[in-house]
C-alpha cells in the first residue's frame, strides 16, 4: 500500500505530490480498533476501585480543602474549546471533500488554521506566565510511576503515589499532540501564501523562484515533502481526535470532561485521583 502520491515537476522530474488518502482509512481503522479493544478490556477487567469508606476517611483528614477545587481557569477552558472547534473544522474541511462531500472548503480550512495557530500562541504565553508550565510535561522522573498509572487506567487501586494535576495519559497525549500540532501548523503556514486570502496576495511561486538552481532549498521536490508532511500529520489528527473524544466520553473520565466545562472538581474527586503533595491546593477560605 502506497502512502504517498508522486507527480512530475515542470522539468519532468518525479516529485512527491501529497499523502495517499488510503492513509486516512488506515488511521480510522487503527483508531476504531484501539477504542473497541480498550472498551472490551474495561468491560472484562476487574476494575477495582478505592472503597467509599477509605475516601470518607481521606476526606475527614482534609476538611480544610475547599468543596470545589479549581482545575482549569476560564482562559484555559476558552483556549481548549476554541482549539477543539478549530481542529474539528480543519478535519472536516480537509477530509470530507475527499470522501465526496463537496463544498467551498478552502476558506473555512485556512481560517480554522489561522485560529488554531493564534490559540496555540496564546496558550504558550498563558502557560509560561500564568500557569505551571512544566506540570504537563513528562521526563525521567515519571518512569517509576508508569506501571502504577497504567494499572489505575485499567481500573485497579494500587499502592504508590497518585499523579499530580495531570495523569500520565494526559501528559503523553499532550506530548504527541504537541509534535503533531507543530507539524500541521508549520507546514500549513508555509502553504498559506499559495492561496487567496485577505492576509496577502496569492503567490503560487513563493520560495520557488530558484527551483531551477541545484542549490535552491525550496524546489518542487521540497514542496512535495511539505505537502506529504501536512497530509500525514492531518491524518494522525483524525486518530488522535477519535481517541480524545472516546476517553472524554467514558463514564470514569466524565469528571475530567466536566471540569473542562465548569472549571472545578469536587474535593472527593481530587482526593480519589490526585496526590496532594504533587498537586497542592490551598485551604478553604475562612471568610
Amino acid at each position: 500500500m502506497d502512502f504517498v502520491v508522486s507527480a512530475t515537476d515542470p522539468w519532468g522530474r518525479p516529485v512527491l505530490s501529497s499523502v495517499s488518502w488510503q492513509a486516512l482509512w488506515v488511521s480510522l481503522f487503527i483508531g476504531v480498533t484501539f477504542l473497541l479493544a480498550h472498551a472490551a478490556y474495561m468491560v472484562l477487567s476487574v476494575n477495582q476501585k478505592q472503597s467509599e469508606s477509605d475516601l470518607d476517611a481521606l476526606e475527614a483528614q482534609h476538611t480544610a480543602l475547599p468543596d470545589k477545587i479549581t482545575r482549569h481557569s476560564l482562559m484555559a477552558r476558552l483556549f481548549h474549546w476554541v482549539m477543539a472547534i478549530a481542529m474539528l473544522v480543519l478535519i472536516v474541511t480537509a477530509f470530507f471533500p475527499i470522501m465526496g462531500i463537496q463544498f467551498a472548503w478552502v476558506t473555512w480550512h485556512w481560517t480554522a488554521g489561522v485560529v488554531l495557530t493564534s490559540s496555540i500562541l496564546f496558550h504558550i504565553i498563558h502557560t509560561i506566565f500564568w500557569l505551571d508550565f512544566w506540570s504537563i510535561w513528562i521526563g525521567p522522573k515519571d518512569i517509576p510511576d508508569f506501571k502504577n498509572e497504567m494499572l489505575r487506567e485499567a481500573g485497579y487501586e494500587v499502592s504508590g503515589p497518585k499523579p499530580g494535576k495531570y495523569p500520565l495519559g494526559n501528559r503523553l497525549y499532550h506530548l504527541i499532540l504537541t509534535f503533531v500540532g507543530l507539524g500541521v501548523i508549520g507546514t500549513g503556514l508555509l502553504m498559506l501564501p499559495r492561496i487567496d486570502t485577505p492576509l496577502f496576495d496569492r503567490n503560487p511561486y513563493i520560495f520557488s523562484a530558484c527551483s531551477y538552481e541545484p542549490s535552491c532549498f525550496f524546489t518542487e521536490s521540497t514542496w512535495g515533502y511539505v505537502y506529504v508532511i501536512h497530509g500525514l500529520v492531518g491524518v494522525s489528527l483524525v486518530g488522535l481526535t477519535i481517541a480524545h473524544i472516546y476517553f472524554a466520553a467514558r463514564p470514569e473520565k466524565w469528571w475530567i470532561t466536566k471540569a473542562m466545562i465548569v472549571g472545578w472538581i469536587t474535593r472527593r474527586q481530587y482526593l480519589r485521583n490526585h496526590e496532594t503533595t504533587r498537586w497542592r491546593v490551598g485551604p478553604r477560605s475562612t471568610q
